[in-house]
């Protein structure tokens, strides 16, 4: 099932053959318009479990491979772009930034994700990794537990980015809205409370919120040399020394001349979601078919799910992240009292 050579259209039947008899083995739920499915513990939306199962049964680690894993709408888009610019930053300067690659495409197509673009099928430009150069960078929403044995064994390294669960249920929410209105769906707060309840009892893709972020927090702090935990409140607030703590973990550290040259910042303006949003590839095109470029880009503020979620849906939230404080888990950049902060 993997993408790694075109296929031809018979082999390509047998394996949506395939896929079709296992679902209807799988216990299903619905996650906005898109069918979802229950694979080895997994929730995996319909258009992402052929990819699921051959990203886990063909993927082969290269120890230079750096991948980065999050949950959806935590900051994946953000952090592809700066990742990418951090290891591929050669000649960076504010007078050739007409020349990134960012300007043509959007960081989706630069760091493609295993289980919806790597080993999807039905994109028509099939892959070869082998002839992708070191470092390859690819990216995951696939828990820690879940993801190919080659990735835990290699020396490859992986980023794992957090971003706090109120927020991420906020951008979530405003994603698949857009799929809801293309059916003629209109959102309503009896629709927002069925989907917090989803999010915040692991009925939602992948794996439960709290046991995604504990599963890749643990790894970090068992083999920090193997992952790196960031918080997407911490890259707002103090993106500097973040870049330089990534650049270092992924092999690719700042010169003194280029930190005095003020490399750093015109990677974080570049890579800043405004200058995201105002380049023309992300206003218009898809990345694969489902998804527009612009859909990727909302807001990206820290806090903003104060102005949708009521105080009812705040302590589900609350109860949900119980299970990370008795793991001794907090969130080190984003210290609130939630239940105070929810709108009446």
């Amino acid at each position: 099932m993997a993408a790694l050579e075109p296929k031809n259209s018979k082999a390509q039947d047998n394996t949506e053959g395939e896929i079709k008899e296992l679902q209807k083995s799988l216990p299903n739920e619905t996650w906005f318009v898109w069918p979802m499915y229950l694979y080895q513990g997994l929730w995996c939306l319909k258009y992402t479990l052929e990819g699921v199962i051959a990203f886990r049964t063909h993927f082969q680690a290269h120890d230079s491979d750096i991948i980065l894993a999050s949950l959806p709408k935590t900051g994946t888009a953000w952090l592809k772009s700066v990742l990418y610019t951090i290891v591929n930053r050669k000649g960076l300067s504010s007078n050739n930034f007409s020349q990134h690659p960012f300007n043509s495409k959007n960081p989706h197509e630069l760091v493609l994700n295993f289980e919806m673009q790597v080993y999807n099928n039905k994109l028509e430009n099939h892959l070869n990794l082998t002839e992708i150069p070191s470092p390859r960078l690819f990216a995951s929403h696939m828990p820690y537990s879940s993801l190919p044995h080659s990735i835990k064994t290699s020396k490859c390294r992986i980023v794992y980015v957090c971003r706090n669960p109120f927020d991420t249920f906020v951008s979530i929410w405003h994603f698949y809205l857009r799929f809801e209105a293309s059916e003629g769906i209109k959102p309503d707060m009896e629709m927002m409370e069925k989907y917090v309840d989803k999010f915040c009892t692991g009925v939602s893709p992948w794996e439960p919120y709290e046991d995604h972020v504990l599963r890749y927090w643990k790894e970090s702090k068992q083999n920090p040399q193997k992952a790196l935990f960031l918080e997407y409140e911490g890259l707002k607030k103090e993106p500097k020394e973040h870049l330089k703590r990534l650049a270092e973990f992924v092999g690719c550290p700042f010169s003194e001349e280029e930190e005095k040259g003020n490399v750093i910042d015109e990677i974080i303006e570049l890579c800043s979601i405004k200058s995201l949003k105002e380049m023309e590839v992300n206003k218009s095109g898809k990345v694969v078919p489902r998804f527009e470029n612009k859909a990727f880009f909302r807001k990206g503020e820290v806090g903003d799910w104060t102005n949708y979620l009521t105080p009812t849906m705040v302590e589900q939230f609350d109860q949900m992240l119980e299970k990370l404080k008795m793991a001794g888990f907090c969130f080190e950049y984003y210290q609130m009292n939630s239940k105070d902060e929810a709108p009446n």
